[in-house]
């Protein structure tokens, strides 16, 4: 039996009187991509960073290839043992990638000096090593975000360490991109390489693992096979309970002659990323924006949200012109924006839950600039039982929520202000399944309460919630599916595969 590179064995994690890991276990064998998987606040995060030597489990033990897991303070050993790649990449941005990669230990010539061409030729000889095809001198944040995460990879493995933990990797790639992210992968498991997967998109996990660990309410529930896991059964453990698909459940298509709420015309982005683009949404409907990440999808979304001004066209909602390049404008106009990225662009990490959820309705709750308590906590307490947050209440803060809740609390402050365009950009990145569904459930409220609603996202799911789905090839709208479209013939349009 081979040797597992990793194993963890009964680790329990608490904070006060709070649980956050009661049985944790993991074994991982060397070379092999091995899923983590379980809903926000399962202890994913827990084990992880008890993993990577962030802290110390109350109980357990972890061990690396036979050994014990080095002590806490002994940074250095730990690297050598272990790295995780985040969700948010953790490079300096204004730095090169070979900066990136020996950043605090530069090699140095005469005189103590960093020598940057010992630096230079050093990063070629390891970007070579893992044939991360990047150039050494390129400023890492004009890096795709795949390649950023291949750099950090790289710096990782030039520590000596094997063991590679990517936590939601593909958060922010469209499908040619994971594509790309997993060939790598694929190849640097056959240079012996091993990674610990954290995705909340389980197809993922079928595509690029071989083992599985899912953990349920702090705990251990199962280790098994990829290939012996149904994803029926893989959903069940996570959950708890065999969770439906509602996603896929049929509903009436908006009246024909419900009243157009927004109405696109000639719409053009700067630097053409978007070109020439009609779309209409109806009072109750939802339409979809599908295509690659460079299709033009998310500056058209951001545009109708006040984030970008186009150089042409126009857009009305109910009547009245839609200001361009204003998010308050906009705010008051009537739209509600979900953003892509909840933690740079959709939370205010230092402030509470009710800060983040009514600051953009702050003019409801207090006159002459002066916004009562009450009636702000008030109105923080009605929006946490709308959309199911769980948390202690309005004056906690939003860095304590897991994922998902902090995406509610994201979803909360748009439908405050009773929008009527309501536009969602990749509303469940990140989220577990009962969140995700609980993300799309508001969606349907939103339908039904008459909102025009505009999801734009890379997840199949999302879009299958959807009235009408409009598929973006470079900038363009080129295909169009009502409810009920194939999967193979959305995906083929993105792709432009049917495009000759």
């Amino acid at each position: 039996m081979t040797r597992p590179l990793v194993a963890a064995e009964g680790i329990v994690k608490r904070y006060g009187p709070t649980v956050a890991l009661g049985d944790g276990r993991l074994t991982v064998v060397p070379g092999e991509s091995h899923a983590l998987v379980g809903r926000n606040g399962a202890g994913k995060s827990t084990l992880v960073s008890i993993l990577t030597g962030l802290q110390a489990p109350d109980a357990g033990t972890v061990s690396f290839d036979g050994e014990a897991a080095p002590p806490l303070s002994d940074r250095d050993a730990w690297r050598r043992k272990v790295a995780c790649v985040y969700q948010k990449p953790t490079v300096v941005p204004g730095l090169t990638v070979a900066e990136n990669l020996f950043i605090n230990r530069q090699p140095t010539g005469r005189g103590g000096f960093i020598s940057w061409r010992r630096m230079q030729a050093r990063a070629v000889e390891l970007l070579d090593t893992w044939d991360v095809r990047v150039a050494p001198d390129a400023v890492t944040a004009e890096l795709k975000v795949e390649d950023r995460q291949l750099v950090e990879i790289a710096r990782a493995l030039s520590f000596g360490a094997r063991f590679i933990v990517l936590d939601e990797p593909t958060a922010q790639l469209d499908n040619r991109e994971i594509e790309r992210l997993f060939d790598r992968m694929r190849g640097l498991q056959e240079s012996g390489v091993t990674f610990l997967f954290i995705s909340h998109h389980l197809q993922e996990v079928y595509e690029v693992c071989q083992t599985v660990t899912v953990l349920r309410d702090a705990r251990w529930i199962t280790t098994a096979p990829v290939a012996d896991l149904p994803r029926a059964a893989l959903v069940e453990a996570m959950a708890g309970e065999a969770v439906v698909d509602s996603g896929a459940v049929a509903r009436p298509a908006p009246p024909a002659d419900a009243p157009i709420r927004l109405d696109v015309r000639g719409l053009t982005g700067a630097g053409e990323v978007f070109v020439d683009v009609d779309l209409t949404i109806r009072r109750g409907e939802v339409v979809g924006l599908a295509g690659s990440s460079g299709s033009g999808k998310i500056e058209l979304a951001e545009s109708l949200a006040g984030l970008h001004t186009p150089t042409g066209g126009q857009a009305e909602l109910d009547g009245a012109r839609l200001p361009f390049g204003d998010v308050f404008a906009a705010l008051q106009a009537g739209v509600g924006c979900v953003p892509r990225d909840r933690h740079e662009q959709g939370l205010v990490s230092g402030m509470t839950i009710g800060d983040n959820a009514t600051m953009s309705v702050l003019d409801r709750l207090g006159r002459y600039g002066l916004v009562g308590t009450a009636a702000k906590r008030s109105f923080a307490r009605d929006l946490i039982q709308r959309l199911d947050i769980h948390a202690e209440g309005p004056e906690q803060p939003v860095s304590d929520l897991s994922g998902g809740n902090a995406q509610k609390v994201v979803m909360a402050r748009a439908l405050a202000g009773d929008p009527r365009l309501l536009v969602l950009i990749n509303p469940t990145a990140g989220v577990d399944v009962k969140s995700k569904e609980s993300l799309l459930a508001r969606v349907d409220s939103a339908r039904d309460d008459g909102t025009a609603v505009l999801v734009v996202s890379d997840e199949v799911d999302d879009l299958r919630r959807c009235d009408r789905v409009l598929v973006l090839f470079h900038g363009r709208v080129v295909a169009e599916y009502p409810a009920g479209w194939n999967d193979h013939e959305l995906i083929a349009s993105i792709e432009g595969v049917d495009r000759g």
